[in-house]
């Protein structure tokens, strides 16, 4: 995941920087389709902390290569990370995206101080 650059805040506090705006906008976009939201909350939700792609693919109508493309997107977007086992790839959450994304999104911060 790219780190960002500077200090950041609550969308409620103050606009995001130009290059801040960069780095968060891959995540809302990889985000932004229903297959891929499907996918991460699988994946977040998955018993041990990962899943195989074996159990994610069946769960769609459809092909092996497409959901390959969308957790590619996942992945590139810093959301999820994978290791191939074999002929397997097993993917996880990553918390610390998952918590920048809530925390720039966070409203509550519009009643607390700075």
């Amino acid at each position: 995941m790219t780190s960002l650059s500077g200090a950041w805040a609550p969308v409620v506090r103050r606009p995001l920087a130009a290059d801040q705006a960069r780095v968060f906008a891959p995540m809302f976009k990889a985000l932004g389709d229903p297959v891929r939201l499907r996918l991460l909350s699988m994946i977040a939700s998955a018993g041990g902390g990962e899943v195989c792609v074996c159990d994610l693919t069946g769960s769609f109508d459809l092909t092996g290569p497409t959901i390959s493309h969308h957790l590619k997107v996942l992945r590139e977007a810093g959301l999820v990370d994978s290791d191939r086992r074999g002929t397997w790839v097993y993917y996880r959450m990553v918390p610390e995206a998952l918590t920048l994304l809530a925390g720039l999104l966070d409203v509550s911060a519009a009643t607390t101080p700075a």
